[in-house]
């Protein structure tokens, strides 16, 4: 049955199946509890979902509704998942950092492929991938990343009008459980102390984090070219913020950084399968844990560490939060009107920072060589 749609008519309309005069095939489908917008495509005269009465307007759906019906892409309502992903890589990813890329190609596979990828995916329901999502309760962290990526996708499957409605779209995002976790300074002790029986460039990685503070990612990234005497310059490809990064390193960072040049241009290389950067950590460090004998940590409570160490070397918090390239270091309007870099306050804060540890290590008097 076809009415001229109205705001007020669409509210009038009975139960059953109706559709717009002014716009043929698009119209509402009005059942006892809710009013779906609905357009009507394809040789076997399929249904599609638009969305639903009230939450989508009236002028909305007509407008959703025509570009679907509108499209010049072929069989949108056939495409599957993995044809849908092919593309995703193809034109979405490309955009984005290498380690994001990485990311969610990891998270899609691992998680979404095995299952969804023959599937339609306008036959994909919230069921389905709530199936998914479920198994990963006791992986808290792997349960956001799986939520996050999956969000994602989708809502670019919907602006490509592969989809109407993202089978996620009611998943809530769990809320992270917040660390707090910082090392004493025995413990900080015991991880130095393995990470020298250990070796490799895991040892060396752990060693990094410690003096440097850095994330576990841009460490394993960092590269020959990156370095001066007396300073690291990390690119803003790699940077977790977009932002070049370039902060001083002391004495005992200079050592180890000497011993781990090679040929190769990566200082912290995945050994035994090339030149490529170390990025086996999960495995590496239920190894490395062997040798410990502390609570469980993470290789961002070392970070974390870092940071409440310079604070009780009485660091001022806006010099602190530099040298850890935190994004909220600085305001907008700071980076506007303060064009000081700090740079000699960061100097000092290492300085200090290095003295403070190598007391801590008995690395002083000579003993340099052992860091490494």
């Amino acid at each position: 049955m076809s009415f001229r749609f109205t705001e007020l008519t669409v509210k009038a309309l009975p139960i059953g199946k109706h559709f717009d005069a002014s716009t043929p095939a698009f119209g509402m489908r009005v059942g006892k509890n809710r009013r779906t917008w609905i357009v009507q495509r394809g040789t076997d005269r399929r249904i599609i979902r638009v969305g639903h009465w009230p939450q989508m307007s009236l002028s909305e759906a007509r407008t959703k509704g025509k570009q679907l019906l509108a499209s010049t892409l072929l069989n949108h309502e056939r495409v599957t998942f993995q044809e849908a992903y092919d593309l995703f890589c193809k034109t979405y990813l490309p955009s984005k950092k290498p380690r994001t890329q990485y990311d969610y190609k990891r998270v899609l596979k691992r998680h979404y492929l095995p299952t969804l990828a023959p599937k339609r995916l306008d036959a994909i329901t919230s069921y389905m991938v709530a199936a998914i999502t479920d198994d990963l309760v006791h992986t808290p962290s792997e349960l956001i990343q799986a939520t996050s990526v999956g969000k994602t996708f989708f809502k670019w499957c919907i602006r490509r009008h592969y989809l109407t409605v993202s089978p996620l779209q009611a998943a809530q995002l769990p809320k992270p459980k917040k660390r707090k976790r910082v090392l004493t300074d025995d413990e900080l002790k015991a991880v130095w102390e393995a990470s020298t029986e250990f070796g490799g460039s895991y040892g060396a990685l752990v060693k990094l984090i410690i003096l440097t503070g850095l994330r576990r990612q841009e460490c394993a990234a960092l590269q020959i070219s990156w370095l001066q005497p007396d300073r690291i310059t990390i690119p803003l490809e790699v940077t977790k913020n977009g932002k070049e990064f370039c902060f001083p390193i002391g004495r005992t960072t200079q050592l180890i950084l000497e011993s781990l040049k090679t040929n190769w241009h990566l200082l912290l290389p995945t050994y035994p399968y090339g030149p490529l950067p170390f990025n086996t950590f999960a495995v590496t460090k239920k190894e490395f844990d062997k040798l410990l004998n502390i609570a469980p940590y993470t290789l961002h409570d070392l970070r974390r560490s870092y940071r409440t160490n310079l604070s009780r070397l009485r660091v001022a918090p806006h010099i602190s939060e530099r040298l850890i390239n935190h994004a909220s270091a600085r305001s907008d309007l700071e980076e506007i009107y303060d064009q000081y870099t700090y740079w000699d306050e960061q100097v000092e804060a290492v300085q200090k920072y290095d003295t403070w540890l190598s007391d801590l290590l008995n690395l002083r008097c000579g003993a340099h060589s052992e860091s490494t």
